[in-house]
């Protein structure tokens, strides 16, 4: 059986992190908003305000006064104390983005990879790119580390790429390792749905419960935030909702399989049929709401991004008509708020949660 303890370490570090969360959501806060919001005691706080500000995370901008009693100490967190930078790596771009402490995409630069690239190949382009956008305004050191939203199949835990579908140098690479001492930096690395998810959770706040990610782009796959988390699976590969079958007698896929919904979709598009193409990825979805009774969709993609409102249409329409009772079964589908930077912009805020949000707690 496994058993979890919460040490003093970590309550310090999660209480950080509520107070941290307000300062993202809110424009500003006090004292008595955090108490009211986190049922910590008026004393913890105070010292938890202490450490924040000590760090440069948040600062006083002022002071609220009440009709009676002492005036209240206004904070505000402090955006360009901290950055991450976020890298999506597809088939045919890298697409990095520089984000600051409270989510905000400063910058965003996208370059061509060459084509079934290798290892060296993107570690070269990785350091370009992060020696770019931290060559001016102290940002350097102000930097958390880099996070890598890539291809899958994926084992997180252990950094592994482990054969990214349509990339033959990807067999089994400890990209997370390489890439760290390559750039001298924290590095974390993820699925690139798993990190676009991680983006719209981040957007939306508490709100997000159960939701998917859809993402197309040279491949589809899938993002899944379940119960209020990330949700990688028991291997770390969740998310492969392109390598689903929905046709028996399909054409063959990448994967090795016949009728994946990847194929199927792509061969839609190879003839110019959007329409066609956008249906398929329709049933798809209805498929996984039948499967994880969903209140969150949103679809995302370079190449969905070309046809959003043909996407979007067919999407909702098979929603409404094939899974949903609008008596008490609702989805919302939407398009990502952060559009082409979805996945980079949720790397990098991956990287910042690791520092700044709630702290995991370890089995022992």
């Amino acid at each position: 059986m496994t058993r979890i303890t919460a040490d003093v370490t970590f309550l310090r570090g999660y209480n950080q992190a509520r107070v941290m969360a307000l300062g993202r959501t809110g424009r500003t806060f006090e004292r008595s908003t955090v108490v009211e919001a986190t049922g910590l005691t008026p004393q913890a706080v105070s010292k938890v305000i202490a450490r924040l500000t000590g760090d440069g995370l948040i600062r006083p901008v002022g002071v609220r006064r009440a009709g009676i009693g002492k005036p209240a100490v206004v904070y505000e967190l402090v955006p360009d104390s901290r950055y991450a930078i976020g890298a999506h790596v597809a088939r045919r771009t890298l697409r990095l983005v520089l984000v600051d402490l409270a989510g905000a995409v400063r910058h965003s630069a996208v370059s061509p990879l060459p084509d079934d690239f290798t290892p060296e190949q993107l570690l070269d382009a990785l350091a370009s790119g992060v020696d770019a956008m931290t060559n001016s305004g102290g940002v350097r050191g102000k930097l958390t580390g880099v996070g890598i939203g890539m291809i899958g199949p994926l084992d997180h835990a252990n950094g592994l790429v482990r054969g990214a579908h349509g990339l033959r140098h990807w067999h089994d690479v400890p990209l997370r390792e390489i890439a760290e001492k390559h750039l001298d930096l924290p590095v974390h690395l993820d699925k690139d749905v798993t990190a676009g998810i991680t983006a719209e959770a981040w957007r939306h706040g508490a709100t997000f419960g159960d939701a998917a990610l859809i993402m197309i782009e040279s491949g589809i796959g899938g993002g899944f935030w379940l119960g209020g988390t990330a949700h990688r699976g028991a291997h770390t590969n969740a998310g492969e909702f392109g390598h689903t079958v929905v046709d028996l007698d399909g054409p063959r896929c990448v994967c090795g399989r016949h009728g994946c919904l990847e194929i199927v979709h792509n061969h839609a598009t190879d003839a110019g049929d959007i329409a066609r193409a956008a249906r398929v990825v329709a049933v798809g979805v209805v498929n996984l709401l039948q499967t994880l009774d969903l209140a969150h969709v949103v679809l995302a993609g370079a190449d969905l991004l070309r046809h959003p409102q043909t996407y979007l249409t067919a999407v909702t329409e098979a929603v409404r008509a094939d899974a949903r009772r609008a008596d008490w079964l609702t989805t919302t589908v939407t398009l990502s708020s952060l559009g082409a930077d979805a996945i980079a912009a949720g790397a990098a805020m991956q990287v910042l949660d690791q520092h700044y949000g709630v702290p995991a707690l370890a089995p022992i």
